[in-house]
């Protein structure tokens, strides 16, 4: 099993994207989901995290920029991101908060300067 991100691409300076990831109704209804990304050279890192109630949690990095939800009649969780920096450019990732599933193979964001 693996969840597909998608709503990536290149964005500037400033500008927002939202990920959307759809996972089934299995894993969605029993588990934290989250957001990671993983920049050229460097490893995987947790980006955001909601629980099956609501609550969220951020990387001290997009903390005040970066939202997570999850609609749970859709199966889906989202990663709204706003005031993109070039820090930001990463695969990013949907997958539970305990990584569960097998890794897809995410969604590009490029942010340019």
């Amino acid at each position: 099993v693996q969840l597909q991100a998608c709503g990536g691409g290149l964005v500037q300076t400033g500008g927002s994207l939202r990920l959307s990831c759809a996972a089934s109704r299995r894993i969605f209804s029993i588990k934290n989901m989250a957001w990671y990304r993983q920049a050229p050279g460097k490893q995987r890192e947790l980006v955001a995290s909601i629980t099956t109630v609501g609550s969220r949690a951020y990387a001290d990095s997009v903390k005040g920029r970066f939202t997570i939800s999850r609609d749970n009649a859709k199966n889906t969780v989202y990663l709204q991101m706003n005031s993109l920096k070039p820090e930001d450019t990463a695969v990013y990732y949907c997958n539970t908060r305990d990584m569960y599933v097998s890794w897809g193979q995410g969604t590009l964001v490029t942010v340019s300067s």
